[in-house]
């Protein structure tokens, strides 16, 4: 018996000497992107640059903490017309609100390297609740970390005025990511 449990203890301290904490985005290695509907039309684009906070340990993914923030202006929709546009009063204001920002309030993992995460998103200073799978891939030092949600713009006021109904452009918006992390201090 007491060696079986000398065998477990190894094991145990086997895996802790192997935790990994991931710490830094790479953020050339990692991408927001988006998709919608236009006129019924699918559409896609992508956020060119964000930053983020990050302390996440698989092994005690509970604790984990991250925060992202994008910077609206730097959105690309494959226009130049409608990324002026989007960055206006009308959509996303960026003269009065230049960042996205998500903050993770709970990661609970679900099964092997899958989680679900709970946090609070805030665009144009309207806040709401979000919760999405992430699922996590190690790659040696580094870990990719992919998920999405699907977000209601109506819910942060992205088109107001004439473009409040969601006829021309549909309130569901599909947010994606993946985002590379590096393991470090």
């Amino acid at each position: 018996m007491n060696k079986i449990f000398a065998l477990a203890l190894t094991g145990l301290v086997a895996l802790q000497a192997h935790a990994v904490e991931y710490k830094t985005i790479q953020a050339d290695k990692s991408s927001v992107t988006f998709s919608y509907k236009q006129m019924g039309v699918a559409m896609e684009g992508k956020f060119k640059k964000f930053s983020s906070q990050l302390s996440f340990d698989p092994a005690k993914a509970t604790n984990a903490k991250a925060t992202l923030e994008i910077e609206l202006a730097s959105i690309d929709t494959g226009s130049s017309d409608a990324d002026q546009e989007v960055v206006g009063k009308s959509w996303f204001n960026v003269a009065a609100f230049p960042k996205a920002v998500f903050v993770a309030s709970q990661v609970k993992p679900t099964t092997p390297n899958q989680y679900q995460v709970t946090g609070k998103l805030t665009i144009k200073g309207k806040t709401q609740d979000i919760s999405f799978p992430l699922k996590h891939t190690p790659q040696g030092n580094a870990g990719v970390f992919t998920g999405g949600f699907t977000l209601h713009r109506a819910d942060f006021l992205i088109g107001e005025g004439m473009w409040s109904k969601f006829d021309v452009v549909a309130n569901d918006i599909q947010v994606n990511f993946q985002l590379t992390a590096q393991a470090g201090k």
